[in-house]
């Protein structure tokens, strides 16, 4: 397994490796050490969960409230293009994004840490993707951003026409959820790395 931090700070990109045989192959998802070794906490899983989406489909952009939720993605079925985007108040890169493929046959997955914004694009007929959340869901703390908000200029697919929730819709744009106070604080964000930092010697 190999993890590798992306352009915007506190995302993970995770290579498997990947053993195939005549039986078919097996790979290793999640490591508590390797994650433990490259993040500088372990990630503590409160809920896993399952979406599964006709190509088109965007869900997100979704950022939750601090303490926040961390979420480890990962493709089981088709492909997808995972959005990250700092929404921290005063991050260096604030505002920016990045965008990466995940896809069932190269079985790579990302890390997403409190305090920043993800959503993704199902690319195939059919996705399936499951991730892990180091908290449970919170409908009253967790902020949409809109996915369209053309400040962004996140890179979707123009071929596609493009399924959205109500919710993400008509989420505000990331100027608007900042001048309404739902984002988080970058400096808020750093304290709670520390705190989770902290955390790894109690984990096996």
């Amino acid at each position: 397994m190999h993890i590798e931090e992306l352009d915007v700070a506190d995302s993970f990109m995770i290579d498997q490796k990947i053993y195939p045989d005549m039986r078919g192959l097996f790979l290793e998802p999640f490591s508590q050490p390797a994650f433990r070794k490259a993040v500088g906490h372990p990630l503590w899983v409160a809920q896993v969960n399952c979406s599964w989406s006709y190509r088109g489909t965007i869900r997100g952009l979704h950022v939750v409230g601090l303490p926040g939720q961390a979420r480890y993605f990962n493709c089981a079925h088709g492909a997808m293009l995972c959005v990250v985007l700092d929404t921290r108040i005063g991050s260096p890169t604030y505002g920016e994004h990045i965008a990466v493929e995940l896809t069932a046959e190269s079985r790579r997955a990302l890390y997403v840490a409190e305090g920043l914004a993800a959503g993704f694009l199902a690319l195939t007929k059919e996705v399936t993707v499951w991730y892990l959340c180091s908290s449970l869901y919170s409908p009253s703390t967790t902020v949409s951003i809109n996915p369209l908000d053309p400040e962004l200029n996140v890179p979707w697919p123009r071929e596609h026409e493009f399924i959205l929730s109500d919710m993400d819709r008509t989420a505000p744009s990331l100027r608007e959820a900042e001048e309404r106070g739902l984002l988080p604080l970058y400096r808020d964000c750093q304290a709670r790395y520390a705190e989770l930092n902290a955390t790894a010697d109690a984990c096996p």
